[in-house]
């Protein structure tokens, strides 16, 4: 066993000299070893590298708990969105009609998707950061018969609230309906198992949970339901069904695949694995979540979300209302310092996010919070509570939740 590479997945050692930690929710910092699995050059026919598409698409199937052999992973070149459309065009009918379930860009990114390929949509949007709530549709799907699928999103990054993916899905169920997922930034740390969790299709990507790097994503689907799509994508480079049944009779990806992506791919499953799986990767990601929300605290910052749906990938922090505050010279402050944050999307408060997944640990987390404290200082904020209309808010959403 490498222990080097043990000691990365435990300690989280500094990126590469010059390399900031990027907080956010992907691309993210990866390890080192996943880093090096790059360096190599693979021909996209030859049989080494088919063996390695063969084993992501294994191993990403006993990820999602497919134990029973009902479901197939088909990779997709292109980013999470690639394979959201490539979902969306290939499994809700041309003639189908879904239910959206937005609270955040991600959500409407979807109805927008669905609106390109005219495909029939209703949106239920919850605003900004309200979760979807499985009697809200049940309601839905009562009152409209013509809708054949609920679309929702795992974890929307845009506040960093985890949804209640659980009941939304035990709701489609009891009404008949099927249920497609962007699990783009949860896979692979939250549970996703479709032993207990009936869904149609889901998708994720190289760059989030799993720690890879950029350049493809999945689609891990019913068979019945890939089968079902043969001829009904709007688009040839987008067909789950074609990329599908090519590489179940060749091994190959139908056009160029991004080798060296599923190269670092396959070194970042073996240090998921190495580290416990889902539930090892879900108990580091949650640590550092919790980690870091308890030292902003000390420095007055205040998140978004009550605990209840704080989700460990990332946490949306409300801005300071000292008027010294300005999110893009902390922003410069905080990567002087080594580290890249994310801006906030809420439309009524100002905010901003941190990302707690990559190569992290808590004690990274608590120089995150250092760097936090020496920001403030430099800018002269004082404190960093929020205005009162941010704790309104707040008080707001607990009570509509």
């Amino acid at each position: 066993m490498d222990t080097a590479v043990d000691s990365s997945v435990t300690s989280c050692a500094a990126p590469a000299k010059g390399e900031p930690y990027l907080l956010t929710p992907g691309p993210l910092t990866t390890a080192l070893s996943t880093k090096e699995a790059m360096l190599r050059d693979w021909g996209s026919w030859d049989g080494d590298f088919r063996a390695m598409t063969t084993q992501l698409r294994r191993s990403l199937l006993e990820i999602a708990g497919d134990t029973a052999g009902n479901y197939d992973c088909v990779p997709l070149q292109g980013s999470g969105s690639y394979c959201v459309e490539a979902m969306l065009g290939s499994l809700v009918p041309r003639d189908g009609h879904a239910l959206v379930l937005a609270n955040g860009a991600y959500g409407k990114r979807i109805a927008t998707t669905l609106g390109y390929l005219g495909r029939r949509h209703t949106v239920l949007d919850k605003g900004d950061y309200l979760p979807p709530r499985g009697s809200e549709v049940e309601r839905m799907l009562d009152a409209d018969p013509s809708i054949t699928h609920v679309v929702a999103v795992h974890c929307e990054t845009s506040s960093g609230i985890l949804n209640p993916i659980e009941e939304i899905a035990a709701a489609t169920a009891k009404k008949g309906r099927k249920l497609l997922i962007d699990s783009m930034s949860a896979f692979g740390a939250v549970p996703l198992d479709v032993r207990h969790l009936q869904c149609e299709a889901f998708v994720s990507s190289a760059n989030k949970c799993i720690e890879g790097v950029p350049g493809f994503g999945f689609v891990i689907a019913r068979k019945g339901a890939l089968l079902e799509a043969k001829g009904r994508s709007h688009s040839l480079s987008l067909d789950v069904y074609d990329q599908w049944d090519v590489m179940n009779r060749t091994g190959q990806w139908r056009f160029t695949p991004p080798t060296h992506t599923v190269a670092a791919f396959i070194e970042a499953l073996r240090l998921h694995a190495l580290e416990g799986g889902q539930a090892g990767r879900l108990a580091r990601y949650a640590h550092n979540r919790d980690v870091l929300v308890a030292g902003m605290h000390e420095l007055g910052f205040e998140p978004l979300l009550d605990a209840h749906w704080r989700s460990p990938i990332i946490v949306t922090f409300f801005a300071p209302a000292d008027p010294a505050f300005r999110f893009e010279h902390f922003y410069d402050l905080m990567k002087q310092q080594g580290f890249i944050i994310y801006p906030g999307k809420l439309t009524v408060v100002d905010s901003f996010r941190v990302g707690c997944i990559g190569q992290v640990d808590a004690d990274v987390m608590r120089r995150v919070v250092v760097a936090c404290a020496q920001a403030l200082r430099t800018m002269g904020v004082e404190h960093a509570a929020p205005p009162g209309v941010a704790l309104e808010e707040r008080q707001l959403l607990a009570q509509q939740v």
